[in-house]
């Protein structure tokens, strides 16, 4: 039945895309370029403090979701946590033929990463979920291909990485071992959460990250965070129109 299900799902072509950005600074800029318009009612259930942006990028409709701001703490609702909630949303309401989470993120230089770099993401993993039990171990890990986009790939020139989630900032030598386990050229806080979703509901899901912090660098990650945000953000600004305007109109299978 869920293979039959999946199956009934797969579009023709690409004609509507949901967008997870975890920042409003991250979005700001993209929202701006795009000519999106704030939907002032959310179309999704219940509390969920998620924000939905929408209007037409070329043949698709496009939906640009940010997580929203933290109840009590005044702060953008950054994680796992919350982005597994907005793609829980976006899958079941907006129905997209294909998810993106495009974001900033920590980068390594001994896999060639620079701070201003843009992946396309081959795969997501998990470096935090450590459960040293038989089949939970892999679990834990949660590996999940990205859908295939070599001919994306190809037309934008961005570099091609595993990219591996986490719920904190820093790295301390245990999150490491981790990564490297994971072949990580990407460390952020969001994507295999949207992973996860997005294998429930069959929906292919593609990751788009600027770099902002070399982790296995000498500057401490949160001033170097801070400092090339802004610089970031506009990369988003720049990358992601190109990946939504390749993608508007073609079948997945030709990405």
């Amino acid at each position: 039945l869920i293979k039959q299900r999946r199956l009934k799902r797969k579009p023709m072509s690409v004609k509507t895309v949901a967008v997870i950005v975890a920042m409003e600074a991250e979005a700001a800029p993209l929202i701006e370029r795009l000519g999106l318009k704030k939907q002032e009612k959310s179309p999704f259930a219940g509390p969920l403090p998620a924000v939905v942006f929408s209007g037409a990028v070329g043949d698709a409709t496009v939906h640009v979701c940010t997580n929203g701001p933290a109840q009590g703490f005044g702060v953008d609702s950054v994680g796992t946590v919350p982005a597994a909630l907005t793609a829980y949303q976006a899958c079941e309401t907006l129905k997209p033929d294909l998810l993106v989470n495009a974001g900033t993120a920590g980068g390594f230089k001994a896999k060639g990463g620079a701070v201003g770099d843009v992946y396309l993401a081959t795969a997501f993993k998990n470096h935090d979920r450590r459960i040293q039990i038989p089949g939970f171990d892999v679990y834990g890990v949660g590996a999940a291909d990205a859908a295939a986009c070599p001919n994306l790939r190809a037309h934008t020139g961005f570099k091609a990485g595993v990219v591996s989630t986490g719920n904190s900032l820093d790295c301390p030598d245990v999150d490491r071992d981790a990564l490297a386990a994971n072949d990580a050229s990407v460390k952020e806080m969001e994507a295999a959460g949207i992973a996860h979703v997005a294998t429930m509901f069959g929906t292919p899901f593609i990751a788009v990250k600027a770099i902002t912090d070399i982790v296995d660098g000498d500057k401490p990650t949160h001033d170097e965070f801070l400092q090339n945000l802004g610089a970031a953000a506009k990369a988003l600004q720049e990358a992601v129109p190109k990946v939504l305007e390749y993608v508007a109109g073609k079948k997945i299978a030709d990405l």
